[in-house]
């Protein structure tokens, strides 16, 4: 009797799941993602209907620099509990400098930053340099991978310099995440529960100031509000964000891996299908 009742709310719960799929828009993020010459996953919601369309949104994804924002989550933990301070004087080494084209590596030894600005690099050039520190700061990936999975969030995980994630390293690279997990980020954001009301609200100004604007963020009208993260590393390409207009409220995530086209030209494969995507998505709400 016990299996039948069960039975008969799974059956019940059903319709109601099913209307929470946007069927023309999953359609059509079917029909754009067919063909694609590698891995994608797609996770999409309307937060003003609860909608949603999705391609493989559980599915584990290298990060690339979308890792940052669960850097950001662990560096906001460390100044609420009090252990940093936003607008805190940090002291530059060389010790830290990560070879690249970062801005933060161009300081000189011991040269003074604040913490506000480190964090403004990692966001809005995606430094690496910067990104770095803010991990060692926030306690590394150890204590940052402690918070996700305390708030819920068991698919994302950093893996750098992270003891115990050497082999997910090898697969994922600095870390991993799902599209329907890191869209979920975004839309905590956006509801402002995200650690807390302050916090999120801090969270959405730093992460809509992404110089990286000429993939998904191009569709968008520059008088939009967008908060967005980017990753792109040879063979993987993704960007997630939340956006709000007068009528469109929405959050994004497309995640790319084992991508044939790993060429840096602004018509790599993933860029254009991301640009894509994000025009659908926007004709679709606006």
């Amino acid at each position: 009797m016990k299996q039948l009742f069960t039975f008969i709310i799974v059956i019940s719960l059903l319709p109601a799941q099913a209307q929470k799929i946007n069927k023309k828009l999953q359609h059509g993020l079917e029909k754009l993602t067919a063909g694609f010459k590698g891995d994608v996953g797609v996770y999409v919601k309307d937060l003003r209907t609860g909608k949603i369309a999705s391609i493989q949104a559980d599915s584990i994804f290298p990060t690339a620099s979308m890792v940052k924002v669960p850097i950001l989550i662990g560096i906001m933990d460390k100044i609420n509990k009090g252990e940093l301070q936003y607008h805190q004087e940090l002291t530059y080494k060389d010790s830290l400098f990560y070879a690249g084209s970062d801005l933060l590596a161009s300081l000189k030894n011991n040269e003074k930053v604040e913490l506000s600005k480190v964090i403004m690099l990692m966001l809005t050039t995606s430094d690496n340099t910067a990104s770095l520190w803010l991990q060692s700061l926030a306690g590394t990936g150890i204590r940052i991978n402690q918070i996700l999975d305390s708030i819920g969030y068991t698919a994302t995980r950093v893996n750098s310099r992270t003891p115990g994630r050497e082999a997910n390293r090898e697969t994922y690279g600095w870390g991993q995440t799902s599209p329907k997990e890191m869209a979920s980020f975004f839309e905590s954001l956006a509801n402002r529960n995200l650690l807390d009301t302050a916090s999120s609200e801090k969270m959405l100004r730093l992460l809509g100031r992404n110089y990286w604007d000429e993939e998904a963020i191009s569709q968008i009208p520059p008088d939009v509000f967008v908060a967005s993260k980017n990753g792109a590393v040879n063979a993987s390409r993704s960007e997630a964000m939340y956006v709000s207009g007068k009528k469109a409220k929405y959050v994004f995530c497309i995640c790319t891996k084992n991508n044939k086209d790993t060429s840096w030209a602004l018509q790599n494969e993933a860029w254009e299908l991301a640009r894509k995507l994000s025009k659908l998505l926007w004709e679709t709400y606006r």
